[in-house]
């Protein structure tokens, strides 16, 4: 701490007469020391997860409704509890949640989907579902990570119905006040 009248910055100015002494960030490296050269690499930091038959597994949760997930190259097929998409999600903004990993990462019609949902309604199945599809999507193509992870779809939507008390009519609602 020695001589600190002369390293005290009040203005800009006087940053200027400070680093003059100092090298330049973007001066040229001495002759004896070594050029650094970062090592740059396109590789994903995770690898590609197949089973034996090519297919990507993932499981997806919302709510109380639990999807087990199977992805793999196709036509865009998607099959669910054995019946089509059309079918077993009849409201189209079902089958839109469903194809939202697809649609944000450029792979409509690309690959099939097999998938086993059990619990909750449909609207906590589709969520399940899109959930799994999206963890598949990364663990088949560990470059789209960052694309489904920006939109949100590797997190879980924890959200449950919150429990009934006793004491209460449903979970926060008291019974009818009666005065007499």
């Amino acid at each position: 701490m020695a001589d600190t009248d002369t390293n005290t910055v009040t203005d800009l100015a006087d940053l200027k007469t400070i680093t003059d002494g100092a090298p330049a960030a973007d001066a040229a490296p001495a002759e004896d020391a070594p050029a650094f050269t970062p090592v740059v690499s396109n590789a994903p930091l995770r690898e590609k997860e197949v089973d034996s038959l090519g297919r990507a597994y993932a499981t997806g949760r919302r709510k109380d409704a639990v999807a087990r997930v199977w992805l793999k190259p196709g036509t865009g097929a998607i099959i669910v509890n054995g019946r089509a998409q059309e079918i077993y999600f009849a409201r189209p903004t079902l089958r839109l949640v469903i194809n939202q990993p697809f649609q944000i990462s450029d792979r409509e019609g690309q690959y099939d989907v097999i998938a086993t949902v059990k619990g909750g309604g449909l609207s906590g199945q589709a969520g399940a579902v899109k959930h799994g599809i999206a963890q598949a999507l990364s663990k088949f193509e560990p470059a789209l990570r960052g694309t489904v992870k920006a939109a949100g779809f590797l997190t879980r939507d924890s959200r449950v119905v919150e429990r009934k008390k006793y004491g209460r009519a449903k979970a926060r609602r008291s019974f009818q006040f009666s005065k007499r």
